[in-house]
């Protein structure tokens, strides 16, 4: 079975991507092994040397910084900050991003820069292998002294406290350790803190949007594609002559990707008594291609993320230095998560549109594409459902970066929000998945109005797939199941 070493070797969202589709198992490298022994060892004796106060080692938090703490309170005083900050609130984390959090967080203490002991790694590790996944919430962190509320949460169970969910079963996190024969971890001075500031929340977030982003991308070509064959539109904009002139690089593989698609349908060869289509669907190349490039952006801002070190304060035990400065602030990933929301958001307004022109009663194709008209409705609802989310997602994409409320008595005094960010993209990455599943729904309808011709063997294909979980609609029914069903198949299917 493979095991993946976590290590100093750049993390690329792909291989996280990679991780958690086969349930690879994680194991610490021995230079990551070595790097986290090192540090703790430099820091318990920068302690026994230094005189000065170190924040958040030998003093309180926040604007707690002037109170130094005695030698013999520092393991109480880790112990009290897990507890204390563990106010995360609101709805559940889902499952898929706690996994991620568990592994960003290990990834990035990994790097022997936050002084804490092997053992607190090693159990988060366990954690991860066992699929031991702390209850945390989605609301409570400001994103910027770290995602502090949340990680508070995802660490509690470290020390037998809170709540964790395994093999599907919720339990007390002491009732958890008893069952592996674990005693609670007695965390030494600076770990609580290196627990809690970190930006593994926001991140992992981010780290789900992009892997699900990259799917999304690539299903609103595809459904595209269908849609524009089900409508009898017109390939001319798709050609590569016209993204060389303009060519961005989304643009470029729309383009591409529309074209491959299509390529031998013989709707698409058949005359065409209309000289151009609607923007919907002439102007795909230019929106999913923007969508694309953004993707792109944010994704290279979240893996560089996910490979730094990002709790407080920072030890650099060769430079023989623990510096207090800011690498937990949010805000390089807050306004790209912000931009990606707009993005994804663009891309379920264009794919509503193309529904709306589908059952438009235009181009040869029955209104509403209603079978056998008279008392059935066909497909008008779906294309309202689809307008109702679109609306959603635009309220949404008021960017939560723009907010910063002062904390801690001012002395966090501009906050990114970052957390907000992330859990609004999260709403709007699956907001566009049902958006483009309804137009998946129209528009695989809409193509049985062009019998006997077929479409290119990929569409035919797909279609062929998708029947098999969604029929062609003969006369009105209950079609919320469908939906959902044309959802499940876009999770589900390879593409």
């Amino acid at each position: 079975m493979e095991t993946h070493h976590i290590s100093a070797e750049w993390l690329s969202i792909d291989r996280v991507a990679e991780i958690l589709s086969n349930d690879i198992k994680i194991d610490l490298s021995d230079d990551a092994r070595r790097r986290i022994v090192n540090c703790r060892e430099y820091l318990d004796r920068k302690m026994e040397t230094q005189k000065e106060p170190i924040y958040g080692i030998t003093t309180g938090f926040g604007s707690l910084c002037n109170i130094s703490i005695d030698a013999h309170q520092l393991s109480e005083l880790q112990k009290n900050l897990v507890m204390s900050h563990s106010c995360s609130i609101g709805e559940r984390v889902p499952s898929d991003v706690v996994k991620l959090m568990l592994l960003t967080k290990i990834q990035s203490l990994s790097y022997g820069n936050s002084g804490v002991q092997l053992e607190t790694v090693e159990r988060l590790v366990e954690f991860y292998n066992y699929g031991i996944l702390p209850l945390v919430y989605q609301q409570g962190s400001l994103g910027a002294s770290g995602d502090l509320a949340p990680l508070a949460n995802l660490s509690l169970p470290l020390l037998g406290l809170g709540e964790v969910e395994w093999n599907g079963v919720v339990m007390p996190a002491s009732e958890m350790l008893e069952r592996l024969g674990r005693k609670p971890v007695v965390l030494k001075s600076k770990e609580g803190l290196a627990l809690l500031n970190g930006t593994q929340f926001m991140s992992s977030y981010g780290v789900w949007a992009v892997i699900e982003a990259r799917k999304l991308s690539r299903w609103a070509d595809k459904i595209g594609a269908l849609s524009l064959d089900a409508f009898d539109g017109r390939i001319e904009p798709f050609m590569p002559q016209i993204q060389e002139v303009r060519p961005h690089p989304g643009q470029i593989k729309t383009g591409k990707a529309v074209m491959d698609y299509l390529k031998g349908s013989e709707i698409l060869a058949r005359p065409k008594t209309h000289v151009q289509d609607p923007y919907s669907f002439r102007c795909m190349p230019q929106v999913h291609g923007a969508a694309k490039d953004t993707i792109d952006y944010v994704a290279r801002v979240i893996e560089t993320e996910i490979n730094s070190v990002t709790d407080n304060p920072t030890v650099f035990v060769d430079d023989d230095l623990v510096i207090s400065a800011g690498n937990f602030h949010g805000e390089p990933i807050a306004l790209p998560m912000d931009f990606m929301a707009v993005a994804l958001s663009e891309l379920a307004n264009i794919s509503e549109r193309r529904t709306f022109k589908l059952i438009a009663g235009v181009r040869g194709l029955p209104s509403f594409l209603v079978a056998n008209p008279g008392v059935n409705s066909g497909f008008m609802i779906p294309q309202y459902a689809a307008a109702s989310v679109v609306s959603q997602n635009k309220g949404l994409c008021w960017p939560a970066s723009c907010d910063s409320i002062p904390s801690s008595q001012g002395q966090e005094d501009h906050v990114s929000m970052g957390s907000n960010a992330a859990t609004k993209l999260y709403r709007v990455v699956e907001n566009t998945r049902r958006v483009l599943a309804i137009e998946l729904f129209n528009a695989a309808q809409a193509l049985e109005f062009r019998r006997p011709l077929k479409s290119s063997e990929v569409i035919e294909s797909m279609v062929e797939e998708y029947r098999k979980v969604v029929p062609f609609i003969e006369n009105d029914t209950v079609m919320y199941p469908y939906i959902n069903a044309s959802v499940e198949f876009m999770v589900n299917q390879a593409i």
